[in-house]
């Protein structure tokens, strides 16, 4: 929505009963209550925020996962979706020869799961602003919220694909490599190790997503140099797919206590002997789900005192595993 600098004829249209609706390209006057254009704005903005998020999750570690959004209920306040949605699969006959082959129910057990719900802090607006600046400042502040949900919601997914702790269903590893700065880099001798932990375990190899931290990162693109291999890409500066794994980077993955292997609570601050770690998961043992997205906006004329419009936004979303085995972490060691 382009906001026109300069606004002709104001006065004559606000007495006139008219409104204005900054649009791409210029205003367009539609004789509408108060009511209705707040209407108009919320469901434009609503769409084009969606949209946003739809976008922002290609090329991600999110890229991919199975979606259940059309399984989400729920009013404004809380959004939920039933576990009975995940991973529920049927039992396999082979060389069967009695008939009528038997009914089995794909009725697993009804859990119901609360998404996560993002709001933003309110933005103020002035009228000022709306229509004396030369640029479109509504649009920057929808991408701006738009884009700080987005990052959060990736943030609180890595972290749920951690697993708690270490067990053989679900590896916890530690790096092995030279010591620098306090801590062991990462070799690709120690994903090696991850993926024998897979087989150890019995787990399949093929489908297996690795999400690199930054660190982690750094150090497989020395090693690559150090050893003249090719996993690397120096021109973008990213870790080819390599062993099986699918491999991604996100700069927010989760901390574990290096000594315990045990993950962090999100949100917890990192401590002297905790390290941020790289995530490994099975594509097709996980899901995710968004629910609403709603805007939430105040009109200046409501506000004499400080003719100002305030804007914000909710957004119910959640990713998740499927199952508990599979998921997996590798963690910088400490000295």
């Amino acid at each position: 929505m382009a906001v026109v600098a300069l606004f002709a004829g104001a006065a004559a249209a606000h007495a006139a009963g008219i409104i204005e609706l900054p649009i791409t390209g210029g205003l367009v006057r539609h004789s509408l209550p108060t009511l209705a254009m707040a209407t108009v704005y919320r469901e434009a903005w609503t769409k084009e925020v969606v949209k946003q998020f739809q976008q922002g999750l290609k090329d991600t570690f999110l890229d991919g996962l199975r979606d259940f959004s059309q399984y989400v209920t729920g009013d404004d306040e809380a959004q939920v979706i039933h576990a009975s949605y995940f991973g529920v699969e049927p039992d396999v006959l082979i060389n069967n020869s009695t008939y009528p082959i038997p009914i089995q129910e794909l009725n697993g057990e009804d859990i119901p799961i609360a998404l996560d719900k993002y709001q933003t802090k309110a933005t103020p607006l002035t009228d000022d602003e709306l229509y004396s600046l030369s640029y479109d400042k509504m649009t920057l502040v929808k991408e701006a919220h738009g884009n700080a949900i987005a990052k959060n919601r990736l943030k609180k997914a890595i972290h749920a694909f951690g697993p708690a702790n270490h067990s053989a269903d679900h590896p916890v590893l530690l790096t092995t490599g030279e010591l620098v700065n306090g801590r062991r880099r990462l070799r690709w001798e120690d994903i090696i190790s991850l993926r024998q932990a897979y087989t150890d375990a019995g787990i399949e190899i093929d489908g297996l997503r690795l999400v690199l931290c930054d660190d982690h990162v750094n150090d497989l693109l020395l090693a690559d140099t150090a050893f003249l291999k090719s996993y690397a890409s120096f021109k973008d500066g990213i870790i080819t797919s390599q062993l099986g794994f699918e491999i991604r980077q996100f700069s927010q993955n989760p901390y574990y206590n290096a000594t315990t292997k045990v993950k962090l609570s999100y949100g917890a601050l990192p401590g002297a002997t905790d390290s941020r770690a790289s995530i490994a998961f099975p594509l097709s043992k996980t899901g995710k789900a968004m629910g609403k997205t709603l805007v939430y906006y105040s009109e200046a004329r409501n506000d004499p005192q400080n003719q100002r419009n305030l804007i914000n936004f909710r957004n119910y979303f959640i990713a998740l595993p499927l199952v508990s085995k599979g998921f997996a972490a590798i963690v910088s060691a400490k000295s």
